[in-house]
């Protein structure tokens, strides 16, 4: 989860932005709109959600892996949840 202010900030936004691509696809499924615009509507949205996802990682990797103070145990276990994250992402 994103802690700091300006992190919480910029995710919010896109998310908003997201949510502001759903309501214009619902609207556009309901009118009939073209199936050609409708189809370039979610590449917009799966680009949009894959900024986000990208973005919250990013800020995960930082807070598991950047913490001082960890033993090496702690920081095999964390880089070994880290990678397993990112695994479950690529699929």
């Amino acid at each position: 989860m994103p802690r700091s202010a300006e992190d919480k900030k910029r995710a919010l936004l896109r998310v908003k932005r997201i949510k502001g691509q759903v309501e214009a696809l619902e609207r556009g499924v309901a009118s009939g709109v073209d199936c050609g615009a409708l189809l370039q509507q979610i590449a917009a949205i799966r680009g949009a959600s894959h900024g986000l996802m990208s973005e919250i990682m990013e800020i995960h990797i930082r807070d598991e892996l950047g913490e001082d103070g960890l033993t090496e145990a702690q920081k095999i276990t964390r880089l070994n949840d880290v990678a397993s994250l990112v695994r479950s992402y690529l699929k």
